[in-house]
């Protein structure tokens, strides 16, 4: 999937931030308890005001991601 998500950072560049989180730091913990993380890979797409709008769970289609950020950014 990292082939994918990276083309669809540079796609998106300056109208969806992707941050990347390390599941074996101790540092995220947090944030994986947050968004209910399971398993890898996990994809979640959150509002500026911090609301998941969508969790991925495994492998996604690139047209899955583009339709909920067309939605997102529109």
């Amino acid at each position: 999937m990292a082939p994918v998500v990276h083309g669809l950072e540079a796609k998106y560049d300056g109208k969806i931030g992707f941050l990347f989180l390390d599941v074996e730091d101790v540092r995220n913990a947090d944030f994986m308890q947050q968004f209910g993380f399971r398993y890898q890979p996990m994809f979640v797409l959150v509002d500026g005001n911090g609301e998941t709008l969508k969790t991925w769970a495994g492998a996604v289609p690139v047209a899955d991601f583009e339709a909920e950020f067309a939605k997102a950014i529109n």
